[in-house]
């Protein structure tokens, strides 16, 4: 049986086009977000008293954990603080103090670097209109060990009193958690 010389040709462009199209979806930017208002600086929302609900998926969507947060900022120029105190659904309490720095640059890229106890290195992302992308590897303690997790964080400013926040944990590539957001600006 002869297969016609246009299959693997056929074939060929699909699965081209397929890989394309994943490499497409994988590049969103806060660029994409340039337009968008009100335009977030974190040195705008993020100073003063805040507040936070949010929650943890595990890999299959359940939710595994809720969690409150009071935090408070401080910016003087470019630098800032951002201490956070956890209150979590099965009555533990965590604390991390965010320290925060706004990076010299022209242009509509907002970009931010940042490091707390419990994050390892740096942290860095940028804004562009409503939205900051922001990445950084966090030293998660389960149990009697701590695991490095890549955390990869999407923020949207809503309005002026509320951003949204979804993060995907995962771990050598492959998402082990999600976690959504809602911050609250009095």
């Amino acid at each position: 049986m002869m297969i016609p010389w246009y299959k693997p040709l056929r074939l060929a462009a699909g699965t081209l086009l397929a890989a394309g199209m994943l490499a497409g979806c994988a590049s969103v930017t806060p660029a994409d977000y340039r337009s968008e208002k009100p335009e977030l600086a974190l040195e705008q929302y993020f100073n003063g008293p805040l507040s936070a609900d949010g929650v943890v998926f595990n890999r299959s969507g359940k939710v595994i954990k809720r969690f409150h947060v009071d935090m408070v900022g401080e910016w003087k120029g470019g630098e800032g603080t951002l201490t956070e105190h956890f209150l979590y659904s099965d009555g533990t309490r965590s604390e991390r103090i965010w320290h925060l720095r706004r990076l010299p640059g022209e242009g509509p890229q907002r970009r931010y670097e940042g490091s707390a106890g419990d994050v390892v290195g740096t942290a860095a992302g940028y804004a562009e209109g409503n939205a900051f992308h922001w990445q950084y590897t966090l030293a998660l303690p389960v149990g009697t060990h701590t695991y490095d997790m890549h955390m990869d964080d999407w923020m949207y400013l809503m309005n002026e009193q509320v951003l949204l926040n979804r993060t995907e944990m995962s771990k050598f590539g492959i998402r082990v958690a999600s976690i959504f957001i809602a911050f609250h600006k009095p």
